[in-house]
C-alpha cells in the first residue's frame, strides 16, 4: 500500500486522499513528528476541515498540548473523534469542568463499545477534581465493574481524606485486576505485577498518610524493584520515600532523586505534583548542606509562583542555618508586605525565629500585628504564656481584653467569649487583680446566674477584699438540702478507688473495733528461725564472752606481730634488692607526679579510641586493659626500671 502511494504522490504531489493515507500510515507506525510535517508542509491541499483530527491527534501525542486545544476549536465540525481528543486535551490542560462536561455529553450522545472507556475518563476527573481542587465529588452512579473504576473510586476518596474507605476500594481494584488479566493465557505474572504497581502505589500513600511510614517504604521499594515503565509512577514514589527520609537517610534520598529527573516526566503528573517534587529537591539540597542549589531551586519556584509559601520559607530556613537570623527575618517581612493574603502565615514563622533567638517580646509584638488571629483562643493562650514568662501581667491582661471585645461585638454569645472572660479572671486572681477579677466574674454571673461555681468564685473573691459583700452574696448559695446528691454508698465503697483506702484504714481502726461475740483471740504464731552455728562450734567448750567486741578491744590483744623482712634490709648477698627497697626510692614517693604511658600502651589506646555511645556495650577488651594496668603498677613495686 505505502509503495502505491509513494507512485501516487510521484504522479500528483497534492493528491488529497494518498496524503491523506500517508499522515495516517506515519500515525500508525508512532512517526508523529514526520506526520504534522506532512500536514503543515500541504496546507493548501489538507485544510483543517479535512484532518483537523490527524494534526490535532500528532500535537497532542508530541505534548503540544495548547496547539492540539487550538486545531480542534478552528475546526469547523466537531466529529465524535475531535470530541473524545478535546477531553483529552482539557484533561491534560487540567481544565476539569470544561473535561467533565465534555465527557458527559459524550456519554450521554453516544452508543458504542467506547462507553466503558468514557465512564472510566469521567471517573478519574472527578478524582482528579478532589485532589487537586478539593472539590466534593458528585455520585456519578457509576457500577465499579472494572479495576480502572474502582481505582479512580479510591483515589476520589484519598482528596476527601477518607483513607480506610479508600483502601478498601484499591484491595477491590486489586482483585478485579488479577481476575480480568489472569483470563489471558498470554499474560504473565510479572505482567501482572506491572500493572498492579500503580494500586500499591496508591495503598503506600494512603499507609503513608497513616503514619505506617515502615510497611509505606517496603511497598514503595518493592514496586521499585520491578521497574514499571511508567516514569509518572517511579517519579512519584521516589519523592515519596524522600518525604519520608526527611534529613536522614540522605544517600538513599540523593539516589531516589535522580528517578524524578527522568525523561517524559514532566508530561506525565500534574502542575501540583511537579511542584511538589521541586520543593522537595530545594530542602533535600538544603538539608545535604549544598547552599547554592537550594537558593537557585528555591528562587526558581518562587519566579514561577511568586505568590507561594514554600519557596520563601525555604530560603529563610537556609538564612537561619548559616546562623543568619536577622536577613531571614528582613526577608520573610518582605514578603508578607508583597503579599498581605499570606502575611499570617509568614508572621508566625518570624514569631518562632525571634523566639528562638530569646527576643520574646519581640515575637509577642509581630503575633499581635497579626489581625485575624488575634482573638482566636489559641493565639490569646500563646501570648498570655509568653508575656507571663517576660513577667508582663498588664500585656496579658491587655490581650485578654482585646479578645473579649471582639467577642462581645461580634460574636456575644459564642461559648469561647464566656470561656475567656473566666480564664482572664483566674488569670487575674492569681496575679493579685482581685478587683479586675471580681468585675470579670459579675459579668459572668449576670449572663448566668444559676450558675454556682461562678458564684462561689465570686463569693471567694469579695472574701478578700469586702467580707461583708461575700456575706450577702453567700446567701444566694443553694441550701444543702437542695444540693444532696444521689450516691449510691456501697457501689462507691465496693469501687476500685476505694478499695486500698479502706483497707488501709482498716488497719490503723482494727485495735479499736469491738469484737463480735463468739470470737476468740485468734492470732498466728510466727515460726521462730533456728539460728545457724559457726562450723567449729563445741558444745563442751564455753564460748568466748568477748567474742562480740573488735579485735582491737579485746583483753587478750597483744597486736600485730612485726614481720622477719623488714627487719632484714641489709642482710642478703651482695647486689640483692628486697621488695622493701621500693621504700627508700625517692623517685616513687607520694609527691612525684605518676609517670605517663608509652605511645603503645594500652592507656593511650584506650584514650584514643572512639567514643562509644550510651546505649552500645562496653568493649570486650576494656576489663583486659585495666588488667595491663595493674600488672604494671606491681612491676613498678618491685623496684625494676
Amino acid at each position: 500500500m505505502g509503495f502505491c502511494n509513494c507512485n501516487i504522490l510521484q504522479i500528483s504531489k497534492d493528491d488529497v486522499t494518498a496524503l491523506q493515507c500517508k499522515v495516517v500510515c506515519l500515525i500508525q507506525n508512532g512517526s508523529f513528528k514526520e506526520a504534522l510535517g506532512v500536514i503543515n508542509t500541504h496546507t493548501k491541499v489538507l485544510t483543517s476541515d479535512i484532518i483537523a483530527f490527524e494534526k490535532a491527534y500528532c500535537e497532542y501525542r508530541l505534548n503540544r498540548i495548547e496547539n492540539a486545544l487550538k486545531t480542534i476549536q478552528s475546526a469547523s465540525q466537531q466529529t465524535d473523534k475531535l470530541k473524545e481528543l478535546y477531553g483529552q486535551v482539557l484533561y491534560r490542560l487540567e481544565r476539569y469542568d470544561d473535561c467533565l462536561a465534555a465527557y458527559r455529553d459524550l456519554i450521554r450522545n453516544s452508543q458504542d463499545e467506547y462507553e466503558e472507556e468514557r465512564k472510566t475518563n469521567l471517573s478519574a476527573v472527578v478524582a482528579a477534581q478532589s485532589t487537586w481542587e478539593k472539590v466534593m465529588p458528585e455520585d456519578l452512579g457509576l457500577r465499579e465493574a472494572t479495576y480502572e473504576l474502582c481505582y479512580n473510586s479510591a483515589c476520589a476518596l484519598i482528596g476527601q481524606g477518607r483513607l480506610n474507605e479508600a483502601m478498601k476500594k484499591l484491595q477491590k481494584a486489586e482483585e478485579l485486576c488479577r481476575q480480568s488479566l489472569s483470563e489471558d493465557s498470554d499474560v504473565t505474572e510479572e505482567d501482572i505485577e506491572a500493572e498492579l504497581a500503580i494500586i500499591h502505589g496508591q495503598m503506600a500513600y494512603i499507609m503513608q498518610l497513616q503514619g505506617r511510614t515502615e510497611d509505606a517504604l517496603q511497598l514503595y521499594n518493592q514496586i521499585i524493584k520491578l521497574k514499571p515503565t511508567d516514569v509518572g509512577l517511579l517519579a512519584v514514589i521516589a519523592n515519596n520515600i524522600i518525604t519520608i527520609n526527611k534529613d536522614q537517610n540522605v544517600f538513599d534520598s540523593k539516589k531516589k532523586v535522580k528517578l524524578t529527573n527522568a525523561e517524559g516526566v514532566e508530561h506525565k503528573l500534574s502542575k501540583k505534583q511537579l511542584q511538589a517534587i521541586e520543593f522537595n529537591k530545594a530542602l533535600l539540597a538544603m538539608y545535604t548542606n549544598q547552599a547554592d542549589q537550594c537558593r537557585k531551586l528555591s528562587a526558581s519556584l518562587q519566579s514561577q509562583s511568586p505568590e507561594h509559601l514554600l519557596p520563601v520559607l525555604i530560603q529563610a530556613a537556609q538564612l537561619c542555618r548559616e546562623k543568619q537570623h536577622a536577613k531571614a527575618v528582613g526577608l520573610l517581612q518582605d514578603f508578607a508586605d508583597q503579599h498581605p493574603a499570606n502575611a499570617a502565615e509568614i508572621k508566625l514563622t518570624m514569631a518562632q525565629l525571634k523566639i528562638a533567638q530569646g527576643s520574646v517580646t519581640k515575637a509577642c509584638m509581630i503575633l499581635r500585628s497579626i489581625e485575624e488571629l488575634q482573638h482566636k483562643p489559641g493565639m490569646v493562650s500563646a501570648l498570655v504564656t509568653m508575656y507571663s514568662h517576660e513577667e508582663d501581667i498588664d500585656s496579658a491582661i491587655e490581650v485578654f481584653t482585646q479578645a473579649i471585645q471582639w467577642y462581645q461585638q461580634f460574636q456575644p454569645k459564642s461559648p469561647v467569649h464566656l470561656s475567656l472572660i473566666r480564664e482572664a479572671a483566674n488569670f487575674k486572681l492569681k496575679h493579685g487583680r482581685k478587683k479586675e477579677a471580681i468585675s470579670d466574674l459579675e459579668e459572668l454571673w449576670k449572663q448566668n446566674p444559676k450558675d454556682v461555681h461562678t458564684l462561689a468564685q465570686l463569693i471567694s473573691a469579695y472574701s478578700l477584699v469586702d467580707p461583708e459583700k461575700a456575706k450577702v452574696l453567700s446567701k444566694h448559695l443553694p441550701s444543702s438540702d437542695t444540693m444532696s446528691l444521689k450516691v449510691d454508698v456501697d457501689a462507691l465503697e465496693n469501687s476500685h478507688g476505694a478499695t486500698y483506702v479502706r483497707k488501709k484504714a482498716g488497719k490503723l481502726t482494727g485495735d479499736n473495733q469491738q469484737k463480735e461475740p463468739g470470737q476468740g483471740d485468734v492470732k498466728k504464731k510466727k515460726k521462730k528461725k533456728k539460728g545457724k552455728l559457726p562450723k567449729n562450734y563445741d558444745p563442751k567448750v564455753t564460748p568466748d564472752p568477748e567474742r562480740w567486741l573488735p579485735m582491737r578491744e579485746r583483753s587478750y590483744y597483744r597486736g600485730r606481730k612485726k614481720g622477719k623482712k623488714k627487719d632484714q634490709v641489709g642482710k642478703g648477698t651482695q647486689g640483692s634488692t628486697t621488695t622493701g627497697s621500693s621504700e627508700l626510692d625517692a623517685s616513687r614517693t607520694a609527691s612525684s607526679p605518676p609517670t605517663s604511658p608509652r605511645p603503645g600502651s594500652a592507656a593511650a589506646v584506650s584514650a584514643t579510641s572512639n567514643v562509644i555511645p550510651p546505649r552500645h556495650q562496653k568493649p570486650a577488651g576494656a576489663p583486659a586493659t585495666k588488667k595491663k594496668q595493674q600488672q604494671k603498677k606491681k612491676k613498678g613495686a618491685k623496684g625494676g626500671w
